[in-house]
């Protein structure tokens, strides 16, 4: 893929968080796929992947997600973002809390004939947790 085919290809995969459409999210990765998650741990093919947008996407409903830099480099693009939304569904065996949570977080996405064939997904999940009351922590200075 050129650069201006992938910047393309991110372009629509940025839609799609916007339109909170799990199935052309899932489509932008390779059939076997893989994804390397702090949240769904290791995943592999499309199904597995579909599954954990809709779970994401079912949990968080109001999800706002926030492109703030798209690095391409090759066929590997790194794009940092940042996600808001409010618990309204199970989330790793915790009843929705109505809790609203704000993080940042990054991908490292290698590319292959048009798809994402690996994704290694970086965020900051301990401040996930403290902002749903899963964890708890004293003050800093």
């Amino acid at each position: 893929m050129t650069r201006s085919e992938i910047s393309e290809f991110f372009d629509k995969r940025y839609a799609a968080w916007r339109d909170h459409d799990a199935e052309a999210l899932a489509a932008g990765h390779a059939r076997e796929g893989e994804v390397e998650s702090p949240l769904f741990g290791n995943l592999k093919g499309q199904s597995d992947i579909r599954k954990s947008y809709a779970e994401l996407l079912s949990t968080f409903p109001d999800m706002e997600f926030t492109r703030e830099y798209l690095l391409i480099d090759g066929d590997k693009a790194v794009e940092f973002i940042a996600m808001t939304g409010t618990q309204q569904g199970d989330f790793c065996g915790l009843p929705a809390s109505g809790k609203r949570m704000q993080i940042r977080g990054m991908s490292l996405c290698f590319l292959a004939d048009g798809k994402i064939s690996k994704e290694i997904r970086v965020y900051d999940f301990t401040r996930l947790l403290l902002q749903l009351g899963v964890l708890k922590a004293k003050p800093g200075f």
